[in-house]
């Protein structure tokens, strides 16, 4: 299917190498980076996803852990030690001595674990834990893209509209400026003056409040990657506005239930859950190990010469007859457990499977939008050349003229909003059917242009250098 144009629906608003406000403040130049390039810096830099990739690490250590309880163990203990020895006997008369010698003895001893249900079972819950941590970790890595994703497009959303409200002030106070030569001849009253002035003045306010969203925006996606960026690639003026593909909106809950991380995460947490119900029978049941000893001793007494050793192999079996109900508690607490676990996995995949059919509508709904948007602009735009001839022959008046001024840059930002929520949508569709990767992200990186444009904030949006800036107008005196 080809790419729905775009052109000829209005104003062209930002199809160009968007600037970042706080690039000045950077020590070093950076230079121009469009979504892919800034997507691979979050998945290196993003705090967030490095907790993950960290806590995946230590729950893989932990089968290592689990594991090492099955393999032989192998202690090894000695003592030094100083001896004094008080004897008193008494046969008739009194004697009293005292004895003192050093000693020194030696103990190895090796243990083998033949059978031990609950240490396999507890390395058998490490395994599935490490599967539940690998899909939160692929998760957390969606997360990261599609966060990434709409932060960039947030960004250009936020130029486009600012670039409107500019357009729209500049606009208004050319009005306001024909409105006050033709109050100097006398040809309108006061009022239409002041009208003009009001709706210049709303004008200003709208146009200083989308520069503050701009440069949030730029520090949404600072955070992200924990870098700054001169310059970022705006999206071109045809890009495909098509509906999803697949088309059936059953293919995309399927999808998201074979590939969604959180929902198989979910799944996975029952597996563990089970596995801890399992590890409580194992209480149970008995343990049978094989073990092995030489101790070797010797001291420096003058009565005794030599020294003395011992060795030792054999079997060791323990069964639990009873521990004071704790076993049957511990059986019955992981069983509610699980089925927690089992109610928490059910609403995992409800949650997903309403997610999914909500943006599956959210973009085909979005396909209609933009082209009602941008029909909005060409009518819009008719409206207000017919209202300034009615005016230019007295038929309209200038609150007519106002108004379908604010009227048409209200459309031409609507119109560049739809876009944005269009890509977004079609991205967070991609993230909850478990399908969003950095070749999604790359396919969607195609659709930038490579144009620029130079674009600075005045040091403080409210003052009046700002205003002038655009060519706004001075007030009369007396007004």
């Amino acid at each position: 299917m080809r790419p729905r144009s775009l052109r000829g629906t209005g104003t062209r608003l930002a199809r160009r190498v968007l600037p970042a406000l706080v690039a000045a403040a950077c020590a070093a130049p950076v230079q121009a980076a469009d979504l892919l390039t800034i997507a691979r810096d979050a998945l290196q830099n993003n705090a967030e996803l490095a907790s993950a990739r960290a806590q995946t690490s230590g729950v893989e250590a932990g089968r290592d852990v689990q594991q090492g309880d099955l393999l032989p163990q192998v202690d090894v203990s000695g003592n030094l030690t100083h001896n004094r020895q008080y004897e008193t006997q008494t046969s008739g008369f009194q004697t009293a001595g005292d004895d003192d010698y050093n000693g020194a003895s030696l103990t190895l001893e090796a243990t083998q674990a033949l059978f031990d249900a609950r240490n396999a079972r507890e390395l058998d819950r490490a395994e599935r834990e490490i599967d539940q941590q690998l899909y939160r970790l692929a998760a957390t890595e969606q997360q990261v893209l599609i966060d990434v994703s709409s932060a960039y497009f947030e960004i250009l959303r936020a130029f486009e509209v600012l670039e409107a409200r500019r357009a729209q002030e500049r606009a208004i106070g050319r009005q306001l400026e024909q409105a006050r030569e033709q109050f100097e001849v006398g040809l309108i009253a006061i009022t239409e003056v002041e009208e003009a002035q009001a709706a210049f003045d709303q004008a200003r306010a709208e146009r200083i409040t989308a520069q503050s969203n701009l440069q949030v925006s730029f520090e949404a996606l600072e955070r992200l990657t924990g870098q700054r960026y001169a310059s970022i690639d705006s999206l071109g003026e045809e890009i495909p506005i098509v509906p999803p593909t697949p088309s059936d909106r059953d293919q995309w809950v399927a999808l998201a239930m074979e590939n969604n991380p959180q929902v198989l995460a979910s799944q996975a947490g029952v597996e563990v859950s089970r596995s801890d119900v399992d590890i409580a029978r194992a209480d149970r049941l008995p343990t049978l190990n094989a073990f092995a000893s030489y101790n070797y001793a010797d001291d420096d007494r003058d009565a005794v010469e030599g020294h003395t050793s011992a060795s030792q192999v054999g079997l060791g079996v323990n069964l639990p007859l009873y521990t004071g109900g704790r076993t049957s508690a511990s059986i019955r607490q992981n069983t509610y457990l699980l089925e927690a676990s089992q109610y928490d996995f059910e609403a995992q995949r409800r949650d997903t499977v309403q997610q999914v059919r909500s943006f599956y509508t959210q973009v085909s709904n979005d396909v209609a939008t933009v082209e009602a948007r941008a029909q909005a602009i060409v009518s819009n735009q008719s409206a207000l050349d017919a209202t300034r001839a009615g005016y230019e022959v007295g038929t309209r008046n200038i609150v007519d003229v106002l108004n379908a001024e604010q009227n048409l840059y209200n459309a031409v930002a609507d119109h560049a909003s739809a876009r944005y929520d269009y890509v977004i949508d079609l991205l967070t569709l991609r993230q909850q059917s478990g399908t969003l990767d950095v070749p999604a992200v790359e396919e969607v990186n195609a659709w930038l242009d490579g144009d620029s444009v130079s674009f600075t904030l005045p040091e403080t949006a409210g003052s009046r250098d700002a205003v002038m800036e655009i060519g706004a107008p001075p007030r009369l005196e007396g007004e």
